[in-house]
């Protein structure tokens, strides 16, 4: 595995794709502090990779009653 892989620093857009979300749902969630972490640089929001990975691997669940007890 590429050490380089999960410290890429990708844009709103990129991040939303990677997760296979709509830019608004993640926007959403950042804005209500129920989204990955994220990075401010000045004005413009990023997200690590390996935030991301963490944040989808931290909503596995085994059933639909347990899910938001996540």
């Amino acid at each position: 595995m590429d050490p380089q892989a999960n410290t890429d620093v990708l844009v709103v857009k990129e991040a939303a794709a990677y997760c296979r979300l709509s830019q608004s749902y993640l926007n959403h969630l950042r804005v209500r502090g129920a989204g990955p972490v994220f990075l401010k640089m000045g004005s413009a929001v990023r997200y690590r990779r390996c935030d991301l990975d963490k944040w989808i691997e931290s909503r596995l669940t085994r059933s639909t009653s347990a899910a938001g007890e996540a």
